[in-house]
């Protein structure tokens, strides 16, 4: 079970966060690539979604798998922010609309109050395009964590 902070309980319980993961989880079966969501409390500054996911997806080191195919789902929950940033390997071959498709059902569902089924549908839309790209090798391993990361 991960940790469940009071400022994420607006929006997810601690079983919302067990099931976000095990979502990532059953979405990576099928691929070499990797998800990972990551919660913050508010953006920090002046910053932009954008650049603060790409930031998060950094420290995480999300780049360093093997294919370049990690995909980092960002939301600042307080703010009611969010940003999918894409490794170069994966956005190559999906491109921008698709980030913004993903990114707008999300915000679609969060604004209708369903939280957790904004993040459980992301992952499971981006593991369905992650196992077309990048299916699962023998050698294959679990490069990231698939727990709901927090900061």
């Amino acid at each position: 079970m991960v940790k469940h902070p009071r400022w994420t309980r607006a929006l997810f319980t601690a079983e919302d966060l067990d099931a976000i993961a095990a979502t990532v989880a059953g979405a990576e079966r099928g691929t070499s690539g990797e998800i990972r969501v990551h919660l913050e409390r508010r953006l920090p500054g002046a910053t932009t979604p954008m650049a603060r996911a790409t930031a998060v997806f950094d420290r995480l080191t999300m780049h360093a798998t093997a294919d370049r195919n990690g995909v980092l789902i960002y939301l600042a929950v307080e703010d009611r922010k969010l940003a999918i940033v894409g490794d170069v390997g994966v956005h190559a071959r999906v491109g921008d609309e698709y980030w913004q498709r993903v990114r707008d059902e999300m915000v679609e569902r969060m604004r209708a109050g369903a939280s957790r089924d904004a993040i459980v549908r992301a992952v499971m839309d981006v593991g369905l395009v992650l196992r077309k790209f990048f299916p699962r090798r023998p050698d294959d391993r679990n490069e990231l964590s698939d727990e709901v990361s927090l900061s």
